[in-house]
């Protein structure tokens, strides 16, 4: 069943080939636990359940599940209200996403915000950095740009507003934070996060067929330093076909 404290479902039309089923307020681990549940759930059930045959793709984010669906071969409004009876029986994901142990480098050319960043908080740079290393960041969801993950899991007391002005040009494989949240930038674009480093990781290949983006919602990405040259190395390795499963680790029971 539903969580007890959680807010009743809404489903939300989006267009004539999609609904959003809100499951409820903010960012949270729970919540995000509930929306990635009931993704795995119609993920499973696509091709055994009648309503659900229709359903051509799905995407979570935050607090919501947007199910996109071919018009010509359903009901629209009995597929809404049977996803809404779904969402009302939403229970936390059971499987856990994956593990990534992802490199990155603090090199001041790559890191322009990391010394206001610890100046402002009070602290040094390396202070700061120990604080990213020892957290963990979850997946919440892709969006901005193909491959872009937000990222929960920033301590506390590093929290930080965006840029009053954003960059002009944020180069490729920044890693940046804003809040609570942490990313990556996949492409050099606009952007008003403060950044505080650079991996050397391809997030988005089209390559990889099944998944171009690397990162997916659900997962959890811990941070190790490199230096600059290790960098360089990794990023060259990268380019000649090191696998990405390389940055995945087991999880321990």
């Amino acid at each position: 069943m539903a969580h007890p404290s959680a807010p009743a479902p809404r489903l939300l039309p989006l267009g004539d080939s999609a609904w959003t089923v809100e499951l409820g307020t903010g960012i949270s681990p729970d919540l995000s636990a509930r929306v990635m549940g009931l993704a795995d759930h119609l993920e499973q059930a696509r091709h055994a359940d009648p309503l659900l045959a229709c359903v051509t793709d799905v995407v979570p984010t935050f607090r919501s599940l947007t199910v996109h669906f071919n018009p010509l071969e359903t009901d629209a409004t009995a597929l809404g209200e049977h996803l809404l009876a779904l969402a009302r029986d939403a229970r936390r994901g059971m499987q856990e996403g994956r593990l990534w142990h992802l490199p990155v480098c603090f090199d001041a050319d790559w890191a322009p915000d990391l010394a206001r960043l610890a100046e402002t908080k009070g602290l040094t740079a390396n202070a700061v950095v120990q604080r990213l290393l020892g957290a963990s960041f979850r997946v919440y969801m892709l969006g901005f740009q193909p491959g872009f993950p937000y990222m929960g899991g920033v301590p506390p007391e590093l929290h930080m507003p965006r840029l009053p002005a954003p960059r002009q040009k944020v180069p490729a494989q920044s890693v940046a934070v804003a809040g609570e949240m942490c990313a990556i930038y996949p492409w050099e674009s606009p952007g008003g996060w403060n950044l505080i480093g650079r991996t050397p990781v391809v997030l988005f290949d089209l390559q990889q067929a099944a998944q171009p983006a690397m990162l997916a919602a659900g997962d959890q990405v811990r941070w190790y330093a490199v230096n600059r040259q290790s960098h360089d190395a990794l990023a060259t390795e990268i380019a000649q076909g090191l696998p990405r499963e390389t940055f995945l680790k087991a999880r321990h029971p």
